[in-house]
């Protein structure tokens, strides 16, 4: 039985209550704190748990420790996300030292590595946290200056070759010259700021990849065994054809993906004309009236990947019908805009949505209060020049470009003799990197049911 919203006057109940706010806002009184015991003194110290949202990227809980009878303090952060279906690999090519003040977010299952200067931090050697680059080159030099005095007198030579190291970590800070900072999580739960928010920044690079075996396990993710496989009654066609979910809205149980509050997901079988098989799913949270519209393809991947070129001159430009899969990026190139496609999801909607949506992100998301004066007026002076174009006092070009092919623009001719002249579709052939990205590379499609 479904919830009903509740009624002017009455309270919200507490287990439909935002879990998960925006990080800029006010949260103080969100904060929970317990007692915990203190590792270096064993005495009661108290821990501050924070649950936030990070901009652009997702859910997490902030961890703060500190013991007022020893001093002892530490930080920690636990991703509230469920593990991501790729792992990620991020590569920051730090340049000046407004570089040094972007936001890193670590899982317990990152590696960090800086070629330059021959630094590894493996995976599980440092709890999870929200830092800065400077912060994890600080928290390092911290962490080998630790017993550097006892370690001069026992054993000098090893004390000074730390020292030299040292030095060469703190010249890094100083900028002297660029370095490298390659970041490596498996679970793909670690983010590395990028402060042109959905804007392409071309000192960062972001590749997601598929885990091996190895790697599921240490996330405690194991395969079903084969010889248990014969368990698993496979639906016989008959018994539940798929025409009887045409027209029918079936209805499940979820949490909101803005507050984590608990709420419902509405979802539907239909076929979009003149193209295929789509799975709709729309969710409306009646705790912060956040709403999704979210498409997931009801058919496989194609053949080829597609590439629309749709040019916005009037009105009529924004209300073709858009389905924009998950594996779809979006670009204006008058704009210098690239919008990867995990920034948003998969949606049925229109062009106008599609730009509203970007515009409601790019503004909504940033980082308002902790950006330096610069990124505040270059987004402010972009965000005015969106504005522009929604109101199509500048002509555009948005690109949709999905390497699966399952992405549809509407034309607004019907008659083949005369095309829509403001509308470009081109098919191409994937490359071995959009065949890894889409996991195709590793797909085993003969003889499948063969133990390898």
């Amino acid at each position: 039985m479904s919830s009903s919203a509740p009624m002017d006057g009455e309270e919200t109940p507490a287990s439909a209550q935002p879990i998960f706010k925006e990080i800029n806002a006010d949260q103080t009184d969100e904060v929970v704190e317990i007692e915990s015991a203190c590792l270096s003194c064993f005495k009661t110290g108290t821990t501050r748990l924070l649950p936030t949202k990070i901009p652009f990227f997702r859910e997490v809980v902030l961890m703060s420790f500190k013991c007022d009878h020893c001093g002892a303090t530490n930080n920690e952060l636990q991703s509230a996300s469920e593990i991501q279906k790729s792992g990620i690999r991020i590569e920051l090519l730090v340049k000046s030292v407004s570089d040094l003040n972007r936001r890193v977010v670590r899982s317990d299952f990152s590696s960090l590595t800086i070629p330059e200067v021959e630094l590894e931090i493996p995976v599980q050697s440092q709890k999870g946290e929200v830092t800065t680059v400077e912060g994890i080159i600080e928290r390092t030099i911290t962490g080998l200056s630790q017993d550097q005095e006892k370690r001069r007198i026992d054993h000098p030579t090893e004390a000074a070759s730390i020292d030299a190291y040292i030095e060469r970590l703190r010249k890094l800070k100083e900028m002297e010259v660029p370095f490298h900072l390659q970041l490596e999580d498996i679970s793909g739960n670690s983010f590395i700021e990028n402060p042109f928010g959905l804007t392409t920044d071309p000192q960062l690079k972001t590749k997601h990849f598929t885990r091996t075996k190895e790697q599921n396990e240490q996330l405690g993710l194991y395969e079903q065994n084969h010889e248990d496989s014969h368990l698993l009654k496979p639906i016989a066609e008959d018994e539940w054809p798929i025409e009887n979910l045409h027209g029918e809205v079936l209805q499940f149980k979820t949490n909101c993906p803005n507050c984590n509050a608990p709420c419902e997901t509405n979802m539907k079988l239909t076929n979009i004309p003149h193209f295929k098989e789509v799975v709709i799913m729309a969710t409306v949270c009646g705790s912060c009236g956040h709403k999704t519209n979210e498409v997931k393809s009801g058919g496989g991947i194609e053949p080829q990947g597609v590439r629309f070129k749709v040019r916005i001159v009037d009105k009529e430009d924004l209300t073709r019908d858009v389905l924009k899969s998950e594996t779809c990026s979006l670009s204006i190139p008058e704009l210098d805009l690239d919008v990867g496609p995990h920034a948003l999801c998969g949606r049925f909607t229109t062009v106008e949505g599609l730009l509203v949506a970007m515009r409601d992100q790019l503004d909504g998301a940033f980082f308002h209060d902790s950006a330096d004066d610069t990124s505040k007026t270059q987004m402010h002076r972009f965000l005015e020049t969106f504005e522009l174009v929604m109101k199509l006092e500048h002509v555009i070009t948005l690109v949709l470009d999905d390497p699966a092919g399952n992405t549809y623009v509407q034309s607004l001719s019907d008659d083949d003799a005369e095309p829509d002249n403001r509308l470009e579709v081109e098919k191409y052939d994937r490359t071995f990197e959009h065949n890894e990205e889409l996991g195709l590379n590793d797909m085993k499609t003969e003889n499948y049911e063969e133990a390898t």
